[in-house]
Formats: structure tokens, sequence, C-alpha cells
């Protein structure tokens, strides 16, 4: 299959009823955000570092480094496979918040770069559903652990 050089962006979206300090700091502190992602972390997000992600039900991780945070507005970091993901926070007035989140620079043939980009949206949806549920009503759905219960490590 040939290789495909357009660059492909996924682009998913959400409008989150909370001002935009707690929905941008719902993704810089682990604290918040192992409650609707990722299991742990091995720090808030900061400039310059890399950081650790884990799922710890799947037995999988993501070191991430973090290149840029303009604070309530913007973070842009690089994943291990080398993507790129970037969240934009646009306050919509003193308790709204639209998140979109983009994830771009996949790389492999047509057919690796489409199935890298459905499975970007479909999680990055369910990230941003289960953002939603915890910022908005403080429930905890657990998306991300129930996605694929036959892919737990410890079933």
């Amino acid at each position: 299959m040939e290789s495909f050089n357009q660059e492909a962006v996924v682009k998913s979206e959400m409008l989150i009823r909370k001002p935009v300090e707690v929905v941008f700091e719902a993704f810089i502190n682990p604290e918040i955000t192992t409650k609707f992602w990722f299991t742990k972390s091995s720090d808030r997000l900061e400039i310059g570092k890399r950081i650790l992600w884990e799922w710890e039900i799947y037995g999988v991780s993501d070191e991430i480094y973090v290149i840029d945070i303009e604070k309530n507005k913007r973070i842009l970091v690089e994943s291990s496979d080398g993507t790129k993901i970037e969240w934009l926070f646009t306050s919509r007035n003193n308790h709204e918040t639209f998140v979109s989140i983009e994830n771009y620079g996949f790389a492999g043939n047509t057919e690796e770069v489409l199935n890298q980009c459905i499975d970007s949206m479909g999680g990055y949806t369910i990230v941003l559903c289960g953002l939603k549920a915890y910022l908005e009503h403080k429930i905890i759905l657990n998306l991300v652990m129930d996605k694929a219960p036959d892919a737990h490590v410890n079933k």
C-alpha cells in the first residue's frame, strides 16, 4: 500500500460547562486526569518535562514530552510514537469552556495512518465525554477501563 503523504489531523471537541481554569487544570493535574483518562502519571504537565502516563489495567504506558503550555489556552505535547497532541481551551463565558483536541503526525502507509486516526478519534472522544461527566456531575464513568474489558492485564 502506498505511503500517506498528506498530514492527517484528528480533532475531537466538546463543550464543558465549567470555567476554563477548571477544565485546563483537569488536563495539567494528574490527580484530576486519573478520574477520567489514564490511571497514573509521573507528574503534572510542565514545559520541558517528560511525563509517564500509565493505563495500568491494560499494562501500557506512554512517555510524553511537554512542548508548550499557555495557561488556560493551550497544551502541546509529543507522544513517544512521535505524534503531537494539542489541546485548545476557549472560554465561552465565565462558566463554559470549549475544548478541542488535535492529534497529528501519524506515520505509516495509508491503511496504518487511517487506523491510527480512527483509534485516536475514538479515544479522545471518550476522554472528553469522561471529562464532561466528571467535571459537570462528579461522576466517574470508567469509560477508558470499560472500553476493552477483555484486554485488562489482570482479568
